[in-house]
């Protein structure tokens, strides 16, 4: 179930809960969505910008849990709107959607998984996805893929370009580091460890206390 408040600035704060909530606690939201009035429709017309359905917010999980240390029981997911005079109105999409009206069914999720696929030409999945594969890299998955005795599906290639990608792996900066021909002692991210360890080693001033 799905209870709207209307806020002072007229935008509504969507409250799923799982079970009826008593009067004293609709008043309790009321008071911390800051004096906003429970809507009596159970659906609401107009067009209104808010988040995505399949993204819950960190907006929404502190919400909640800011609930929860008010001791209402039931609140699942909090969700504000804003109302917009048309379709037409600028948002963000990667982020956002446009709703025709608010229902009881704007947190429900309807996607079934896509089916595993396998990938028969690694090179060409690479390129496509922009996954940013090096040479040494497919050549290691050609040779799991071989061990396995099978094709690697799309979500293992792609976890692995994740998980093996410069930004988690630092490759670059963890790499050897050769100057004018000459290989040094350490490589940039072993200097920058070496800053912060003699940071963490070196002694205090005694703190006198006057």
């Amino acid at each position: 179930m799905i209870l709207f408040f209307r806020t002072p600035t007229k935008s509504v704060i969507a409250t799923e809960v799982s079970q009826e909530l008593p009067s004293e606690d609709i008043q309790k939201l009321s008071w911390l969505y800051g004096e906003a009035t429970v809507e009596n429709e159970e659906n609401l017309k107009g067009c209104f910008i808010g988040p995505r359905r399949e993204m819950i917010t960190p907006w929404s999980t502190n919400a909640v849990e800011i609930t929860q240390n008010m001791g209402l029981t039931g609140v699942l997911r909090i969700e504000e709107y804003f109302p917009v005079k048309d379709e037409n109105a600028e948002y963000d999409p990667m982020l956002q959607r446009m709703y025709k009206g608010l229902d009881q069914e704007i947190f429900t999720v309807n996607i079934k998984p896509q089916p595993i696929v396998h990938i028969e030409n690694l090179e060409e999945y690479n390129e496509k996805e922009g996954l940013a594969l090096s040479r040494e890299e497919m050549d290691y998955l050609l040779k799991v893929e071989k061990d396995l005795g099978r094709k690697l599906t799309d979500s293992e290639v792609f976890g692995f370009a994740q998980i093996n990608s410069e930004h988690c792996r630092h490759k670059i900066f963890g790499g050897t580091f050769i100057i004018d021909g000459q290989e040094m002692e350490s490589s940039l991210f072993q200097m920058i460890k070496k800053t912060t360890a003699r940071i963490l080693t070196r002694s205090s001033p005694p703190i006198k206390i006057m």
